[in-house]
């Protein structure tokens, strides 16, 4: 994406004084643009809004998807936490025609919750304000995670509030793991996508993983889009695949 991170921050209040916000109003504009494009068949994929004329699949997670979907009769449930306007729905559509159930349920700010409902929502593809919200209209059991949690204030908290609802799969994609110590940093997105700035959490690899599995078997992990190297630090974007272990 040609971002740029810029600084090394001992608190989320620090960063922010630095930083526009997740919330900035270019990012949904720009969204609703880049998913109009999608739906018109001017554009054929798209990614942090960006638009490209040739697709770029993750393969590692349409493959988590299927296998989800294998163990559940083909049928598919996904809650999209920070899901945009159904990106990563129109990036793996291709690849779900043929479930015999699919439900995509999209967990936004507010902005895209109302244009997502009023010009984007479609067959399997909904949009929700908050994940209880979803919950009690849906049954999802698989939890994506694209992208997003390094933009959360507290990550961690976030995640052990979405361990208790038991999801049986949660696929973690597009966030950054180092091998020092975890860190907080100011992302500057390209000035020609959107002129936006937010803090940017870069995660120990070991001790994500290990928090993780304090409910969650890693059935697989890699190597996603994007590597930094942050104020001398090295940062690899990644994936992973996760079971809850006491499914039943």
């Amino acid at each position: 994406m040609g971002d740029d991170f810029q600084g090394i921050y001992p608190s989320w209040e620090d960063a922010m004084e630095v930083a526009t916000g997740y919330g900035a109003p270019e990012i949904l504009e720009k969204a609703k643009i880049a998913v109009q494009k999608i739906k018109s068949g001017e554009a054929v994929f798209e990614r942090d809004t960006i638009l490209y004329d040739e697709p770029h699949y993750s393969y590692p997670v349409i493959s988590y998807l299927l296998y989800a979907a294998s163990a559940g009769n083909n049928r598919l449930r996904v809650l999209d936490f920070g899901g945009s306007l159904g990106s990563l729905y129109f990036q793996c559509r291709p690849f779900l025609d043929g479930l015999a159930e699919l439900s995509w349920n999209v967990v936004e700010q507010p902005g895209f919750v109302e244009y997502g409902r009023s010009h984007v929502a479609e067959g399997p593809l909904s949009f929700y304000h908050t994940i209880e919200e979803c919950m009690a209209e849906e049954k999802p059991d698989v939890l994506l995670l694209s992208g997003i949690l390094q933009l959360l204030k507290d990550p961690y908290d976030f995640l052990s509030r979405v361990f208790a609802h038991r999801f049986k799969y949660i696929i973690i994609d597009r966030t950054p793991m180092t091998q020092e110590e975890h860190f907080l940093s100011v992302q500057f997105v390209s000035p020609e996508i959107y002129d936006a700035s937010y803090p940017s959490w870069f995660f120990n690899q070991d001790e994500f993983m290990n928090f993780l599995e304090t409910e969650y078997e890693i059935l697989d992990y890699f190597d996603s889009f994007e590597s930094w190297v942050v104020e001398g630090i090295h940062a690899q974007n990644m994936g992973f695949l996760l079971q809850r272990r006491d499914w039943d």
